[in-house]
């Protein structure tokens, strides 16, 4: 008889367990950066107790590290924008240096000086106060070139007895030409228009007031200034013609109905800013008609002047003839001189009276025709280079006067009043009075 072992127990199958180690914590999972998809919840092998309760850390138990958080470096999701960048704060630099107490720090670099004096600045540079600038796009022309004012308008009337006195000496002329002396006499008449014929002008600068064609390198000067003259002034600048005189002193002329000439003293050694002013000043004269006006009113008196120049030659003569017969040769050559007189004066109605007064007229009107062509500059703008020009032409008479009053023995030569009433410009204060309402700033 076999002994059979005792029946083992029926094993039964029992729900599988996971070994923990003993006496460490329960491992957390550890956050998972955001996916693209919904997480699923992490799955626990067995349900957790209601209360856990602490266990204790044995001596031995290694620190658990920190959970590893997400940082900016990783790629975020596919949806949805990326957080915002924020600057972050530069370090700070280093902290300014301070001068020790007791040390004067170095004196500061002076500051650079203003602009150099205008008198040690020469005529083309660009830094001298009177300097202008050339450069312009547009150009306005204006509808009215020129007119005549009151000032044209007076002359050509004071001009008028001197026409009448004239026309007598050509009617006597045309006397010689008997049935034909009436074409003599409106050939005198049409010839008032050669003042404005070109070529007649030409000659008339030339061999008149010895003007000459500017060189390339002179014209290259004065055509900038009087490109920005006539600009200003809205007039066609290429309707007039540029001359230059050879002459040392500061001067300008305005003749005929096109003639502008500067000297070569003004077109090189004047900035082109006061160059500009004396260019303005003729512009005006020929713009207010002055020059045209007094151009015709002295071709229309020359044989009046001419046949009175012959009068004063005859009587100069006959009066050295009559003083060979004593004091009876002079006695009757003022007889016969002052019976030709008063028949002339009594004939013409007084015309010649007249005419021994005109020379103050004109030089009256003169005047104020140049005061009007410095207000003219001075509206352009040019107001202070013109009178920087007339203060050099102040001093330039006053060298000329100290000159003569040297050759004189020292002693100054004082103006007559009748000079002064001849003079074809006003004085150097008087147009420097008229130029002060331009001088002040506008309010």
């Amino acid at each position: 008889m076999t002994h059979q072992p005792p029946p083992s127990p029926p094993e039964y199958p029992q729900q599988p367990t996971q070994a923990q180690p003993p006496h460490m914590p329960p491992q957390y999972p550890q956050p998972q950066p955001p996916q693209p998809h919904a997480q699923v919840p992490p799955q626990y092998p067995h349900p957790q107790p209601p209360y856990p309760q602490p266990q204790p850390q044995p001596p031995y138990a290694q620190p658990q590290p920190q959970p590893q958080y997400p940082t900016q470096s990783q790629p975020h999701p596919a949806y949805g924008p990326p957080p915002p960048q924020y600057p972050t704060a530069t370090p700070p630099g280093p902290a300014p240096a301070y001068p020790a107490p007791g040390i004067t720090p170095p004196p500061a670099p002076p500051a650079p000086s203003g602009t150099a004096p205008a008198a040690t600045l020469s005529a083309d540079d660009a830094a001298h106060p009177h300097h202008i600038s050339t450069d312009r796009s547009r150009i306005h022309i204006s509808a009215q070139q020129r007119r005549t004012d009151a000032t044209a308008v007076g002359n050509l009337l004071l001009y008028l007895p001197n026409f009448l006195c004239s026309l007598l000496v050509v009617g006597l002329l045309s006397l010689v030409f008997g049935d034909l002396g009436f074409l003599f006499v409106l050939a005198w008449l049409a010839s008032g228009a050669l003042v404005f014929h070109r070529p007649t002008e030409s000659a008339l600068a030339r061999h008149l007031l010895r003007l000459r064609y500017p060189t390339p390198q002179e014209r290259a000067r004065l055509e900038p200034v009087w490109r920005e003259v006539t600009a200003r002034a809205g007039v066609e600048g290429r309707n007039y013609e540029l001359w230059v005189e050879d002459s040392d002193s500061l001067n300008a002329v305005a003749a005929a109905g096109h003639i502008v000439g500067v000297t070569r003293f003004a077109m090189n050694e004047l900035p082109n800013g006061e160059l500009a002013a004396v260019m303005a000043h003729e512009l005006g004269h020929h713009v207010g008609g002055h020059a045209w006006s007094g151009l015709l009113g002295y071709w229309y008196a020359l044989p009046g002047r001419i046949a009175w120049r012959v009068l004063r030659v005859v009587t100069g003569l006959l009066f050295r003839v009559s003083r060979v017969f004593s004091c009876f040769g002079v006695l009757f050559f003022g007889l016969f001189v002052g019976a030709i007189a008063l028949a002339t004066i009594s004939t013409l109605y007084g015309l010649p009276l007249l005419i021994l007064g005109m020379p103050y007229a004109l030089a009256a009107v003169g005047r104020r025709a140049e005061l009007r062509a410095d207000q003219h500059a001075a509206a352009l703008g040019f107001a202070p280079m013109l009178v920087a020009v007339l203060d050099k032409l102040h001093q330039q008479e006053q060298q000329q006067a100290a000159a003569l009053a040297a050759a004189n023995g020292g002693v100054p030569l004082a103006e007559s009043p009748v000079s002064k009433l001849l003079a074809s410009h006003p004085d150097y204060h008087t147009r420097l009075h008229h130029l002060q309402a331009y001088l002040q700033p506008h309010r």
